[in-house]
């Protein structure tokens, strides 16, 4: 089974590298750089099967060498470091044959806003988008806040923001979800513990050609950007709210001085979040919309829980508990977010009929 996939693959592999050097598709330039995304989608899978391949043929010479008595003893110590081989690179193969998510691709619309816990839960909001941002910069994204709306005391009441580049999507999908914090806040005089949420939604970003928005559909709106102060907040009249008549979404963006750009952030976000709509409502046991990933934002529906007294990060889809967590909340997830993909693989993998 494992052997005609990937002959399969290798001879789509092969018809396509043929196909980008034709001139009449390079002369389609949309239709030449499907191709070309196309052939460095399937290049890692199709170099791992040859690779197999050859080890293969490694081992079937050594099998050979078996039967001449001066070359026995070589071939048994060849094939002793090569049958091992064999099984680790054969299972590795299975990994290419995951179903590929197209959105694993794209970049993300993240959304977070505070969950149960009053003013404390708006300042665990603040620090989760800080730790994103930092996440960013160490994995190369661009972040760009779309409409982040700060309380007097520093907290987040909400915050909308794209991080694009690097197939983003890929590896924010796993913050999706309510996020635990447990802590001293600063606004306890008593010294207690008190345990809030705030919620995560992280929305793949539409092309402008997957969601046609028409312009009798919205209502375009623009005030004065107001807020509490901080970077985010610019004290101009450029302010857009986007209303989506049909759907009822609403989209607001006050980051930018330009009325134009913070128009074309907020249709962004529009784009995105229909985007997401639509494609629940076309595949609801494949997509999920924001409110299923967040849920109601109380404590025990969470899906990763910061303690700062005990220094931990425990991610409890992954049984997961990280004692560091200054440095995971200065943005160094990786850890967390490979265990969660391979989790994703290898209940993937357990699926497939190989």
């Amino acid at each position: 089974m494992i052997e005609s996939r990937f002959e399969s693959l290798e001879g789509m592999y092969e018809e396509m590298q043929e196909a980008s050097a034709q001139p009449e598709i390079i002369a389609d330039v949309p239709r030449w750089q499907n191709i070309l995304k196309e052939i460095a989608r399937l290049e890692p899978a199709v170099l791992a099967w040859r690779s197999y391949q050859g080890l293969l043929s490694e081992i079937e010479q050594a099998r050979e060498m078996l039967q001449d008595a001066d070359m026995k003893e070589m071939a048994e110590q060849e094939l002793k470091a090569l049958l091992p081989r064999q099984q680790e690179e054969r299972e590795k193969l299975k990994l290419f044959l995951i179903p590929h998510d197209p959105n694993d691709d794209r970049s993300v619309v993240m959304e977070v806003r505070p969950g149960a816990g009053g003013e404390e839960a708006a300042l665990f909001a603040a620090l989760l988008v800080r730790m994103y941002q930092r996440y960013a910069e160490r994995k190369g994204y661009r972040f760009e806040a779309v409409d982040i709306s700060e309380t007097e005391l520093g907290g987040v009441k909400e915050a909308v923001f794209t991080l694009s580049g690097g197939s983003a999507f890929s590896r924010m999908k796993f913050e999706s979800g309510v996020h635990r914090i447990q802590r001293v806040p600063v606004t306890e005089a008593g010294g207690r513990i008190h345990t809030s949420t705030a919620t995560v939604a992280v929305l793949p970003e539409a092309e402008d050609v997957e969601v046609e928005i028409r312009q009798e559909d919205i209502r375009i709106d623009t005030y004065r950007a107001s807020g509490h102060g901080g970077q985010y907040i610019n004290r101009t009249d450029s302010a857009v709210r986007i209303t989506h008549m049909p759907s009822g979404l609403v989209v607001t963006c006050q980051d930018e001085k330009s009325q134009l750009k913070n128009k074309e952030k907020a249709m962004k976000v529009l784009r995105s979040r229909l985007y997401e709509l639509y494609r629940s409502q076309q595949d609801a046991a494949y997509a999920q919309n924001r409110k299923s990933q967040v849920g109601t934002g109380e404590r025990n529906e969470r899906i990763r829980t910061y303690n700062f007294p005990q220094g931990r990060v425990t991610d409890h889809r992954a049984n997961l508990t990280l004692y560091k967590i200054e440095s995971v909340m200065d943005g160094e997830l990786d850890e967390i977010i490979d265990a969660l993909s391979m989790m994703e693989q290898q209940e993937k993998l357990e699926k497939l009929s190989i």
